[in-house]
């Protein structure tokens, strides 16, 4: 009786032993180029703290005071960037005034460019001295992320400008190298999909000027290609390039309205985190127009481009990620709020001219969600039914050298637990870890795993049919699996709304109410039928015992 109790508590510990993302040491390397925390939610807006400095010019050498402050925060991390480029990396370097809450890291190839807290401590004031380096841009700008708490942050938090003695403004210097943008006049026409251009459509056949179509075409011109983007959102819309179905390592494309003003730009995707824009633009003709909720960009890109750092070549075959999602006005992209729409193949944008579609749902999340649906809908409810109810019908028919109800009832059960093993891994596969995003999903999936290894072996080890404990594995095998049949239920509502399944609401979640509804009712009328079955042979037996009372003894006889 150790054993199984033991391998069960290994097994949970592995269950919930795993990986989260977060930083209350902060040491947030990984967030030096976004500055955006993985918290698995959206920044809020606007935001409540203010950047400060002692001095609004500065030379080569000198030292900055810097001071954060605003209402009680947790977490930050302070940068200073190129003003007239704040995509790119960090600038100067960092001394501290309170080691004991706040620490230096390195961001890229400078040695303490980035400061951050040190513990989870509340603070209200944090201040910090900036040292300019030999080489420092005309105009430094610096940028803060604040965490009020988890769930509460505020990212690239912009803090004053200083400048370098007779340095042209920030404005007039961008002037010259600001990319000229034109309006289109009219939605994308679709009817060279197929015929002239490479498109991607979402919903099948869709017209591009719809506020339901996701739009993507590629069309060849000589040595370049021309790029046309269309989809419901007011924020941004991006598109992808990328050697396999998985976020990370791939050449993106944004077009982000900052406040009604167009940017579209080239990016690189580095992991799940944040794009990383580039500094320098290699489109060109680039034009933009928001209308009825549909924001479209177009632009033209070379097909070759050897001179870029991570800009694919359109020659080649490439998975492609189409997204869309939410903006705030100084141009930060939001986590995008639906499942990203990716190509079920690998596709040459410039080469023959299709029309495809794409999946929203992931095949490996398509897939968990119908084992989970037909083990705890399908089987394991058919095998409580026969446990609970065939065992009178079934207890003198034999299968295999035992009675027909227990095999039945031991095949569907084992057929279950084989079914959420499986299905049970399938996103961890997809995820390549834990989930921080799901919701109370993952954990409850966790604790419905652990109650399905508990059952088999429970009933491994449980004691002769007459035996004086008997009573009690009878009633922990039938509290453990009621138990889990209720778990499921609720974990399959909640994984339902998950963006990575994409099904249609509200009808996903009525269709579920139906399986569950048929299932209840179908148990109520089991009990009830079994229920009227015992009464009648109790007054049977009644009527049989008042007649033999009735008798003389001779009769009885």
């Amino acid at each position: 009786m150790e054993l199984p109790g033991l391998a069960f508590a290994v097994w949970l510990s592995l269950c919930f032993c795993v990986p989260v993302d977060g930083y209350p040491n902060g040491k947030v390397r990984q967030a030096c180029a976004s500055m955006v925390p993985c918290h698995g939610t959206a920044p809020t807006l606007p935001p409540e703290h203010s950047i400060a400095l002692n001095v609004t010019e500065f030379r080569p050498g000198d030292t900055i005071e810097v001071n954060l402050s605003g209402p009680d925060f947790e977490g930050f991390f302070i940068q200073a960037r190129d003003a007239a480029h704040l995509d790119g990396p960090a600038v100067g370097s960092f001394t501290l005034a309170d080691p004991r809450l706040s620490q230096l890291l390195t961001c890229g190839r400078t040695k303490n460019s980035a400061v951050s807290h040190t513990s989870k401590r509340k603070k209200t004031q944090m201040k910090v001295y900036w040292i300019a380096p030999g080489d420092a841009p005309n105009h430094v700008q610096f940028l803060a992320t604040v965490v009020k708490k988890y769930k509460t942050f505020w990212v690239k938090i912009p803090g004053p400008i200083v400048s370098q003695p007779n340095a042209l403004s920030p404005a007039t210097e961008a002037t010259p190298t600001s990319q000229p943008i034109s309006h289109l006049s009219k939605p994308f026409n679709v009817s060279g999909c197929g015929r002239t251009k490479f498109c991607i459509r979402n919903p099948s056949n869709c017209d591009a000027g719809s506020a339901s179509c996701s739009f993507l075409s590629f069309q060849r011109e000589g040595s370049s290609v021309l790029v046309e983007l269309s989809g419901p959102s007011e924020g941004y819309l991006a598109f992808a390039l990328s050697h396999d179905q998985w976020m990370g390592g791939d050449d993106a494309y944004l077009c982000v309205n900052e406040d009604h003003h167009p940017r579209v730009s080239t990016a690189y995707l580095k992991g799940r985190s944040p794009p990383v824009r580039d500094s320098e633009n290699a489109l060109e003709d680039v034009s933009w127009r928001l209308a009825d909720g549909v924001l479209q960009c177009s632009f033209r890109r070379s097909i070759l481009l050897p001179a870029s750092k991570g800009r694919f070549a359109l020659d080649a075959n490439y998975y492609i990620f189409l997204a869309d999602g939410e903006s705030s006005g100084d141009g930060l992209i939001h986590k995008h709020r639906r499942q990203p729409l990716v190509t079920t193949a690998m596709y040459n944008v410039s080469g023959r001219p299709r029309d495809v579609g794409g999946s929203r749902a992931p095949p490996l999340v398509k897939a968990h969600g119908a084992l989970m649906f037909v083990a705890w809908i399908t089987t394991a409810s058919v095998g409580v039914i026969v446990a609970r109810f065939f065992k009178p019908v079934w207890s003198h028919s034999f299968l295999f050298g035992k009675e027909m109800w227990f095999q039945v009832h031991r095949g569907l059960m084992l057929t279950t637990v084989m079914l959420t093993s499986a299905s049970f891994v399938l996103p961890f596969i997809y995820r390549g870890g834990w989930s921080q995003q799901a919701g109370y999903h993952p954990y409850l999936g966790c604790t419905l795993m652990a109650l399905t290894i508990l059952q088999p072996l429970m009933a491994g080890f449980r004691p002769p049919r007459h035996a004086p404990r008997r009573w009690l594995f009878n009633w922990f095998h039938w509290s453990t699996g009621t138990t889990a049949r209720i778990l499921a239920v609720v974990t399959m509502f909640l994984g339902m709304d998950l963006p990575a399944l994409d099904l249609p609401d509200p009808w996903d979640t009525y269709t579920m109410i139906g399986f569950v509804a048929w299932h209840v009712g179908i148990d109520v009328l089991l009990e009830v039928h079994s229920y009227c079955l015992v009464r009648k042979v109790e007054l049977v037996e009644d009527d049989r015992v008042q007649i033999l009372q009735s008798l003389t003894s001779a009769e009885a006889e």
